[in-house]
């Protein structure tokens, strides 16, 4: 009796313990501010998937970045982070800065031509064939290419390359040099080459160079002491920084641009002496689900992609072998099928809390299927939000930006496009 029962007091525990680690119904219906959101939405006569940004929410970021920078560098709008004109047009408004990064070639056509008074900075070395049909595509204006437009370059091939098609279109063009600071993808990496890169751009009768850029993310990603790889990467930009200084002495320019940062790390300069001179930024203004980082805690979500529901089921059910009712008898959240307008977007569902995708069932790009708790009580017609991952992909997928403020839709901001 004694051993008979020491067995079924050790199956009720391990039956204990295993309901212990059941999932818990996580499910919730939307909070006011989704509420209001949808009610927004459904006013503004919306009804596909809606990228949607919150306008009072991107003003106390770009507050929040401006407390940080505080007037000791200058602000890089990274325009790949916030692509659509308008948007661009709101922080700069908001930042007071007229620097941008750009990434790609016919948006920086369409940047010369909408804001030419802006002074651009290639985020990363393009083709030599991108860089002949920006100056075949750009039309006349008061943006001037020769004063305004900073060529990234990596190499000495790529320095040579820029340097014949200068003298092909017998056109005066900035070269900015990327530096290596401990990312590894790409960027001078020798002294040599550095030294190389320089001589050449003196000895171009077209080219003229203008300052370094070095990116640095992988400070806050990489395991350890996040403020040791930041002085490690700032060493190696000081010691490029005084390589050239020297070589060039009164060559070195007054106006230099020294470029560095991004969202994952520019609050990491608040205090301290380092060797730029402006840091860059973007995605902290509209912070995707990715910049959920410890160095971007004083940042709030700005961006949303909305959804609406197209269908639902009281009951999970899997093609095949049908193993929904087993994943509904462990996991409560998989208990209800919301089927939404579209999907499998680079984002996480934000609300109402407690969806997720189902790997059993798949993607869809047509018609996503999220599971829920019996809690959710979404219906069709019903709005699903979503939190983008990243922005610089994403926003562009989804057609004008709705802008909303003070609960209602308020404009609509067109995205770039090859043909703006």
């Amino acid at each position: 009796m004694r051993r008979r029962s020491l067995l079924l007091g050790g199956a009720a525990g391990a039956v204990g313990l295993t309901l212990l680690a059941r999932p818990r119904d996580a499910g919730e219906n939307h909070a006011p501010y989704f509420e209001q959101l949808g009610t927004a939405l459904d006013t503004a006569g919306h009804s596909g998937p809606t990228l949607v940004i919150d306008r009072q929410r991107l003003h106390d970021n770009v507050a929040t970045l401006q407390s940080h920078i505080d007037q000791r560098f200058h602000y890089r709008i990274v325009a790949k982070s916030l692509p659509s004109p308008d948007l661009l047009q709101e922080v700069m408004k908001q930042s007071g800065s007229q620097r941008l990064m750009l990434f790609h070639q016919p948006f920086i056509n369409i940047v010369a031509q909408r804001f030419p008074g802006a002074d651009i900075l290639l985020g990363k070395p393009m083709p030599v064939a991108a860089a002949h049909n920006f100056y075949r595509q750009f039309s006349t204006g008061t943006f001037q290419p020769a004063l305004q437009l900073r060529w990234l370059l990596d190499t000495p091939e790529r320095v040579a390359q820029y340097a014949e098609l200068a003298q092909q279109l017998n056109t005066p063009m900035l070269a900015c040099i990327e530096l290596d600071v401990g990312l590894h993808r790409g960027g001078v990496t020798r002294d040599e080459d550095l030294i190389a890169m320089l001589d050449q751009i003196q000895h171009s009768p077209q080219l003229s160079f203008c300052g370094f850029m070095g990116y640095e993310p992988h400070v806050v990603k990489v395991p350890g002491d996040a403020l040791q790889y930041r002085d490690a990467a700032m060493a190696r930009y000081s010691h490029y920084l005084q390589i050239a200084r020297q070589h060039l002495g009164d060559a070195w320019p007054r106006d230099a641009v020294l470029n560095a940062g991004g969202s994952p790390t520019y609050q990491l300069y608040d205090e301290g002496a380092f060797p730029f001179n402006e840091l860059a930024a973007g995605s902290c203004l509209v912070k995707p689900t990715d910049f959920d980082l410890p160095s971007l805690d004083d940042h709030v979500a700005a961006s949303y992609i909305a959804t609406p529901v197209l269908k639902t089921a009281d009951s999970t059910r899997i093609p095949g072998i049908d193993l929904g009712p087993l994943q509904r008898l462990w996991n409560p959240n998989r208990e209800r099928a919301i089927f939404t307008y579209g999907g499998y977007w680079k984002a996480l569902p934000e609300s109402p809390r407690g969806l997720s995708t189902n790997g059993l069932y798949g993607r869809s790009t047509n018609q996503e299927m999220l599971n829920g708790s019996a809690s959710i009580t979404l219906q069709p017609d019903d709005w699903v939000f979503l939190r983008p991952t990243q922005s610089e992909f994403v926003f562009l997928q989804f057609g004008a930006i709705a802008v909303y403020e003070a609960g209602a839709i308020s404009a609509h901001w067109p995205v770039f496009s090859e043909n703006s």
